[in-house]
């Protein structure tokens, strides 16, 4: 695990994102993916992120980040969807008339953090953290 050293944190904090297109439309081809992915990687940049991993299918886009503790994950998900649906739309403009918004992706999108340990391993080691000097 890789932590983030700042002034006032340790951090190592990251996101598994799913952003599915409008209607689950199946609209997305391979060269739209690549687009999608670069666009997702300049925005990360821009918001002081590291996208580790991005990936998706002719309906969704999935995307593993990484990020600070200022940024809260609602405005990184609008601002990455935002970005990406710009750019891929600039790159093939029939995107625009998908239909009968302008939008490529849906207003939803599935967010779950992930980490190095599984949840039992961390429940059981926040149980042993009360000592013999802890009152009862």
């Amino acid at each position: 695990m890789q932590l983030v050293r700042r002034r006032h944190s340790v951090t190592s904090l990251q996101v598994h994102l799913i952003f599915t297109t409008k209607y689950r439309r199946k609209v997305l081809r391979e060269d739209h993916i690549e687009v999608i992915v670069q666009a997702l990687r300049a925005a990360c940049e821009k918001a002081d992120c590291e996208l580790v991993e991005a990936n998706g299918e002719r309906d969704h886009i999935h995307a593993l980040v990484k990020y600070p503790p200022k940024l809260a994950v609602s405005v990184l998900v609008n601002n990455l969807k935002a970005v990406s649906s710009r750019m891929v739309r600039q790159y093939d403009p029939a995107l625009r008339r998908i239909g009968k918004t302008s939008a490529l992706w849906s207003r939803s999108y599935f967010a779950c953090s992930v980490g190095g340990a599984p949840i039992a391993v961390l429940r059981k080691y926040i149980e042993n953290q009360r000592g013999d000097s802890s009152p009862t």
